[in-house]
């Protein structure tokens, strides 16, 4: 990122500060963006366990299927919700601030 500032003063000083603050904001928004991103692995960890869950609960008992069918589409959609709150967090802190 190239800082240009027209300055009417020579103080070199306040320019460096200046560039040092919006590095230090440039990083802290990169960094947030990518801890945000974290909720995605997290999601795709829980909609395994709750596919390998219907799996064993089918062969357990196969004449609830449809039931358990139910539970697991639920399940699988609230953890997808929180992967695309997190992406959501994500693309906020990196282009809305």
């Amino acid at each position: 990122m190239v800082i240009t500032l027209v300055c009417k003063t020579k103080d070199v000083s306040s320019i460096l500060a200046y560039a040092f603050f919006m590095n230090s904001i440039l990083f802290a928004q990169l960094l947030g963006g990518g801890l945000a991103t974290i909720s995605i692995a997290g999601s795709g960890v829980g909609i395994g366990i709750v596919f390998g869950a219907l799996i064993l609960g089918v062969s357990r008992n196969p004449s609830i299927k449809q039931q358990l069918f139910i539970y697991a589409i639920l399940g699988f959609a609230l953890s997808e919700a929180v992967a695309l709150f997190g992406l959501m967090m994500s693309f906020l802190i990196l282009f809305a601030f």
